[in-house]
């Protein structure tokens, strides 16, 4: 009896040793935990990013109202765009052969000579992070104006600009094999003409179909097209000393998927319409999302930041910016304590202080916090506020 509670007591130190491996709280990575069973027969990329959310296009008739749904109507959006999103229309929005059809025609809707459509995956499929695939052939003919880009889902931040837009990629079709990717905020955008913006040659975007790609983490996004990449987005603390962060970078939120085809507007139709285009439309082959299960691949907690400096102080205001901390995986965020009570949160490597005691030394503590919860030993700096 004895040797076989001996017995019991050696596995039960060797499971448990095993499930705290990664220490910190932290449970046992399985990297494919996050996978649904509709994504099932994808592969992981690598070995930690998992299919999270997909569409092949393998039923033919309309996109699958489970997936995608759709922003109809007129107006312009925003950029005195001519044609009208229709609603479940299989004369604009179909799958035939494994292939989704976004088309355009010259007919009229109303007040509108165009229609298009705009599938959303807003509710359907919403990510805050993530790795997004595309796979499209463009469209030919000037006016056209496709897109594959993001809108926030919550507007955490408020209207457009200010909780961000991210333009995976966009084309113009007077501008035939320039592949555009873009991020607006509330401090950068075409509104301000301080939009971000990067730009790659694709002689062959509409004879044939490319991957467009993105990898969006916290404080970086990376733009690829057939796995090279010709763009990155970060937050430069020093650039923006005097903009508050969300305006800057509204990134920490979760996003939808957009796939459209607009006609004419305020860029895709600069040089006019060729209504001798017509029908013509925007090929996908397919979508998939993939994520990181962050808290999972945890094996400790982050590294405390370095480099803490302030760059500016009032009477109750100051401004303070740090180098990011390391981690084996990703920090989520960093909280803020001033005198031991939490100020805030953010994904960036500043803060806006605020509510601060007019001429007095406050204490500032900055940790690093991980997607599993644990935090960093705090980094420490102390203040001297401005007279009142």
């Amino acid at each position: 009896m004895k040797k076989l509670l001996y017995g019991f007591l050696i596995i039960t130190i060797i499971a448990i040793i095993v499930g705290c491996d990664q220490g910190n709280g932290t449970f046992e990575y399985d990297n494919r935990s996050l996978v649904p069973e509709s994504c099932e027969y994808l592969d992981n990329i690598g070995q930690h990013w998992q299919p999270v959310w997909c569409d092949e296009f393998d039923t033919d008739g309309l996109p699958d109202s489970s997936r995608w749904l759709y922003d109809a109507g007129g107006g312009g959006w925003g950029n005195q765009e001519l044609q009208y999103y229709t609603r479940e229309n299989l004369n604009n929005a179909f799958i035939e052969d494994g292939i989704l059809h976004i088309r355009a025609i010259k007919e009229q809707h109303g007040n509108y000579n165009y229609t298009s459509a705009r599938l959303v995956t807003k509710y359907q499929g919403d990510w805050e992070y993530g790795r997004i695939q595309v796979k499209a052939k463009m469209p030919s003919g000037r006016g056209t104006w496709p897109a594959i880009w993001m809108l926030p889902t919550d507007w955490r931040y408020g209207g457009w600009p200010h909780s961000g837009e991210i333009d995976i990629m966009e084309y113009v079709g007077y501008d035939p094999g320039v592949v555009h990717g873009t991020i607006h905020t509330g401090a950068y955008n075409h509104m301000l003409n301080t939009q971000i913006g990067y730009t790659r040659n694709v002689p062959t975007a509409e004879t044939e179909f490319h991957l467009y790609e993105m990898i969006w983490e916290p404080a970086s996004i990376r733009l690829y097209i057939d796995g090279v990449q010709f763009a990155e987005f970060g937050y430069n603390p020093e650039v923006n000393k005097h903009i508050e962060n969300s305006e800057a970078w509204p990134f920490d939120q979760r996003f939808h998927l957009i796939l459209n085809l607009a006609i004419g507007g305020t860029w895709g139709g600069q040089r006019g319409v060729d209504d001798s285009i017509f029908p013509t439309e925007m090929q996908v082959k397919y979508v998939r999302v993939y994520q990181r299960d962050y808290a999972g691949m945890t094996r400790r907690a982050p590294e405390a930041v370095t480099n803490v400096r302030v760059h500016w102080t009032e009477a109750t205001r100051a401004r303070i910016a740090w180098n990011h901390a390391t981690h084996n995986v990703q920090v989520s965020h960093y909280a803020i304590y001033v005198d031991g009570e939490p100020a805030g949160t953010t994904t960036v490597n500043a803060f806006n202080l605020s509510e601060l005691v007019p001429n007095t030394t406050p204490r500032i503590d900055i940790y690093a916090v991980d997607f599993a919860g644990n935090r960093s030993v705090a980094e420490t700096i102390h203040l001297q506020t401005e007279a009142d």
